[in-house]
């Protein structure tokens, strides 16, 4: 049966065994609403649970995608009664954070799945900005650049920043800004307002090129919320509720997605101690986190970025590491792809139909 976007999966749905595989517990996640995984043994008995944010965590430590889900569990999960009133249960996952809450009854037996939204009723829409960056002038991109900005750039049918737009309002986000400079009126012309997709936009205009974060100190007014930074040439299915719970939970005042990348050495690697070899490795892979251009900023680092000063947000999460601040690494697993060369565009062309269901 095919459900609405509102919809909640049966909990039946997300039940899954200790020794399956980290892989089968993303695709269990990805395949229903419920953003959540309950770990259960042969009797149905509720052994933990597994989320977006457990496994991406059992990810930066290394664990392999064919680790089992019994390796990243919560072990300790906060349950409900089938007895517990709707009253109690938001109580206790207001509590605690929670977007869920497993109801067991007297023998640790899964008895259903109550969601936050499900039991309070509120609204999606969110009250944190989002800042697009698309004051690029895509020089790589050439000759395709040269007569509209990377982001007005179609990949599918529509222009790429229209997808990224279209993808955050689909969370609930409702007001962007936009940094421009590279064609900037064309970029205007083409969203407006942003009244067509049932947000607010305003611009940014960057005089000369601020770096990826210099856009922050042109902000008319300082957000309340975290607020997300977004590159305007990526594309992505990641879960932006689940980056934004991520960023919570992990106490961090700054939050930078990153993306999993393996470099083979193409020579024989001499691993030397005390000018003595220890081993050598032949063509060893390396397996290393890169900067996937999306972040989320609480209200002070925005305010601390100057105005009209070049800086990049690599600077600014340096900074706040250097002054003791909490930062965090958010692994995507999901599609994503940098829009920076031809190669690139071709591909995302090619990804595009199958992925994002124009």
């Amino acid at each position: 049966m095919t459900q609405t976007s509102n919809s909640v999966s049966p909990w039946h749905d997300t039940l899954i065994a200790p020794d399956a595989p980290l892989l089968a517990a993303i695709r269990l996640l990805d395949r229903t609403s419920a953003q959540i995984c309950l770990v259960v043994d042969a009797d149905g008995r509720l052994l933990g649970t597994v989320t977006d944010g457990d496994i991406r965590r059992g990810i930066l430590k290394g664990k392999p995608l064919e680790s089992s889900v019994a390796e990243v569990m919560n072990r300790e999960p906060t349950v409900g009664r089938p007895s517990d009133p709707p009253a109690k249960l938001l109580e206790m996952m207001n509590a605690k954070l929670l977007r869920q809450i497993p109801i067991v009854d007297e023998q640790g037996r899964v008895r259903d799945l109550r969601q936050w939204t499900q039991l309070s009723q509120s609204a999606q829409v969110r009250d944190n900005w989002v800042l697009l960056m698309a004051g690029g002038e895509g020089s790589r991109l050439r000759p395709l650049t040269e007569d509209r900005p990377k982001p007005l750039l179609n990949v599918g049918r529509k222009p790429l920043l229209e997808s990224i737009l279209e993808s955050l309002s689909a969370f609930g986000f409702r007001r962007f800004y936009i940094s421009v400079r590279y064609k900037a009126e064309m970029v205007k012309e083409h969203f407006g307002d942003g009244s067509r997709w049932g947000c607010t936009i305003r611009y940014l205009k960057e005089e000369a090129s601020l770096g990826t974060a210099g856009a922050l100190g042109l902000l008319d007014e300082q957000p309340r919320q975290p607020l997300i930074v977004m590159n305007g040439d990526v594309l992505t299915k990641v879960n932006f509720e689940n980056l934004l719970e991520f960023h919570q939970q992990q106490g961090s005042v700054a939050t930078m997605c990153v993306r999993e990348f393996d470099f083979k050495v193409p020579y024989g690697v001499v691993e030397i101690e005390n000018h003595r070899i220890r081993d050598i490795v032949e063509k060893p892979v390396r397996r290393l986190f890169v900067n996937a251009g999306i972040y989320v900023l609480d209200p002070s680092v925005a305010a601390s970025v100057p105005k009209g000063r070049r800086i990049d947000m690599t600077e600014v999460f340096s900074r706040i590491i250097a002054a003791g601040g909490i930062t965090a690494a958010f692994p995507v697993w999901e599609y994503w792809i940098d829009i920076g060369q031809i190669g690139d565009f071709e591909r995302a062309n090619s990804d595009y139909l199958q992925l994002f269901n124009e």
